[in-house]
């Protein structure tokens, strides 16, 4: 087995540049349950810009908003809305991956640096990736503070003992990338080539295709498995693929979606959608036939066809897996709520019936 020359640890963290980084927070707090853990701005001595960082389980975002129009958060948001802006990994030494990166073709957009208080210092390095997202590496081998330094601790506010455990949501599964036709190749020779990551799965438009439209996928995974970028292209259709809206809408290319794990969906999606979280409904028909479908699951149909929740297996297990709609007035960023059985898949089973959905809401937009 070849050396990974660029040890990932996991994803530390992603930062979303948003307009009303205080609203945003409310929204992720009281609709998904994460805890408000740490804050910078003009109260820190920031600024620049206010961030909110909210955790649940192992996930952390961090909220940022722009104090003035000056800046390439102001224009990120100004062209994109809200978005992803920045995704962090946690490595052991940030300075060796951005050589690394940067050696094998990758783009500098932060050298290496380091930020110190009295709680340690945090080492951190950027590259640059699809469209204006930027890849972060961050060490905090040395600091044992908040978040980072500029940043002051926040009481977690949702009465949640142990690690911020909030509605059950555990950790980041995966995060999805929309690039522009002809375009997926390219990135993913880009991973593989400057961050040494390698082709978990390919899904191509025989796959993923409706009578309307059509995407190609390719799924890509860092040395421990723990980080899994899927990039998506469009492919041609009769009409517009979601994946050709959100380029539209998003002005470019960016991350799509967020998968996030729980180890009980029925209960997370339930509190999840008394919140008030919006998902895509597939048809009652699905639910027809289900288990003859999908082999023997654990969870009970009727359930599973009240909240709306999908479900598909492969060699390995099963996975059950449900859509938010777009969390923003452009139709772009949504998230994914995940809970796996053992599957290591990506619900390719469900694909035609959610991409139908999706057209759905398509069409309602006047955007099919």
């Amino acid at each position: 087995m070849s050396e990974d020359f660029l040890p990932i640890k996991a994803v530390d963290h992603v930062e979303l540049y948003v307009g009303n980084a205080k609203q945003a927070a409310h929204y992720y707090r009281t609709g998904f349950g994460f805890a408000h853990t740490a804050y910078s701005g003009l109260e820190t001595g920031n600024r620049q810009r206010a961030s909110y960082v909210m955790e649940q389980g192992k996930i952390r975002l961090v909220l940022s908003t722009p104090f003035g129009p000056d800046s390439a958060m102001a224009r990120h948001i100004h062209l994109h809305g809200d978005g992803v802006g920045v995704i962090a990994m946690e490595v052991p030494d940030a300075a060796s991956a951005y050589r690394e990166a940067t050696g094998r073709g990758a783009t500098g957009a932060i050298p290496p640096t380091q930020e110190e208080d009295s709680q340690g210092v945090l080492r951190y390095s950027a590259i640059h990736a699809y469209g204006d997202t930027l890849i972060k590496f961050v060490d905090r081998s040395d600091y044992h503070g908040a978040f980072a330094p500029g940043y002051v601790a926040r009481a977690t506010g949702n009465g949640a003992s142990g690690r911020h455990k909030g509605i059950g949501l555990g950790h980041i599964d995966h995060m999805v990338g929309n690039v522009e036709l002809g375009a997926m190749n390219r990135w993913v020779q880009f991973f593989a080539e400057t961050m040494g990551f390698s082709q978990l799965v390919h899904f191509d438009d025989e796959d993923i295709s409706t009578e309307y439209s059509a995407l190609m996928s390719k799924v890509m995974q860092n040395g421990n498995g723990k980080v899994k970028f899927p990039i998506n292209e469009p492919a041609e259709g009769k009409k517009k693929s979601q994946i050709q809206e959100y380029l539209d809408y998003y002005y470019g290319p960016g991350v799509q979606h967020l998968a996030l794990s729980t180890g009980n969906i029925l209960e997370t999606v339930t509190t999840l959608r008394d919140n008030g979280i919006e998902f895509l409904r597939v048809p009652s028909t699905y639910y027809q036939d289900l288990e003859a479908r999908v082999g023997k699951i654990n969870e009970p149909v009727d359930r599973l066809a009240d909240l709306g929740i999908l479900v598909d297996r492969d060699e390995e297990g099963y996975l059950l897996q449900i859509f938010t709609k777009p969390i923003q007035d452009r139709p772009t960023v949504f998230f994914e709520i995940i809970e796996r059985h053992g599957s290591r898949g990506f619900g390719k089973g469900n694909f035609k019936a959610l991409f139908e959905s999706i057209e759905r809401e398509q069409a309602l937009r006047g955007n099919l």
